[in-house]
């Protein structure tokens, strides 16, 4: 269990730097052991990972980037992306939503990937130093605070990282500022219903395992309609768990966004007491992973 924002943030980053360890050294896929958003095996296995990417587009890259897919999407195959965008990935992990989003755009676009853990920042380098991109760049950062200029990307793409932030209503904030005007998110996340509290959610499963810090549709809805964005779409795609829901959000910047079209908005923050890791029981389990 724990109490601060500062806790549950060393915990994620702590549970992800030993998943990206588990890929580098050879001795697995990352894992619920490794503390990514994932279940154990099973008819479950196809809930989160590499699992939710096409035999094709794994075949493009680096083993070890398709090993330490932790995600609960494939937000590349949503973001439409287009020949000659910029795009950005939020919690780019060992790089795989980057490099694919690099062929997407060719040449003559490019592909960021923020993160804020060194060892998960060191594995996607080498993976695309193995693929050949020289159209990408990882940069070590938080995503409340993204080291990228206003106005400076096409896309944001997310791969069930928003969840773990400590700070959500920050987070949509910098992505409605980085965005070029007319631009768009395409992110995957896990989802909560609508009718489950922030209590609620905390008691069916752990934060590093992407569960109980979830927003609800509704929202996630108002969070993105409070930064200013539009065309917002929130679509279950697949369950995760009891009223949990692997999820694909969309949303445009206007022609006409400022930074005061940003209004203050209160979104659930993490609770006292709150679960980080799974107990002693098996991923696919209610309130495990």
């Amino acid at each position: 269990m724990t109490t601060t924002t500062d806790e549950l943030r060393e915990e994620v980053r702590r549970r992800y730097a030993e998943s990206a360890r588990t890929v580098s050294e050879g001795t697995g896929t990352s894992s619920c052991g490794g503390g990514s958003c994932c279940v154990d095996g099973g008819s479950d296995a196809a809930k989160f990972g590499e699992a939710l990417y096409d035999a094709e587009q794994r075949g493009e890259l680096p083993e070890a980037a398709t090993l330490a897919s932790l995600g609960c999407g494939n937000p590349t195959a949503v973001a439409e992306l287009r020949e000659g965008e910029t795009v950005l990935d939020l919690g780019s992990g060992g790089g795989i939503d980057v490099l694919l989003s690099a062929r997407r755009v060719g040449p003559t676009g490019f592909a960021y990937g923020l993160d804020m853990t060194e060892e998960m920042l060191e594995l996607a380098r080498r993976n695309a130093a193995e693929a050949g991109a020289t159209n990408v760049e990882f940069r070590k950062g938080r995503i409340e605070a993204i080291p990228l200029a206003e106005a400076s990307v096409d896309v944001v793409i997310s791969n069930c990282v928003i969840n773990l932030s400590t700070d959500k209503a920050a987070v949509l904030a910098e992505i409605a500022r980085v965005l070029r005007p007319g631009g768009r998110m395409g992110v995957s996340d896990v989802v909560a219903d609508d009718d489950l509290s922030p209590a609620e959610r905390a008691i069916r499963g752990s934060f590093a395992g992407c569960i109980a810090g979830a927003l609800s549709f509704a929202e996630y809805r108002v969070g993105l309609d409070a930064v200013g964005l539009t065309d917002v779409v929130v679509s279950p795609t697949h369950a995760v768990g009891d009223g949990f829901y692997g999820a694909i959000i969309r949303a445009t910047k206007p022609a006409g966004w400022t930074p005061a079209s940003v209004r203050a908005i209160s979104l659930p923050t993490p609770v006292a007491g709150l679960p980080v890791v799974a107990g002693s029981c098996s991923c696919g389990e209610a309130g495990c992973c």
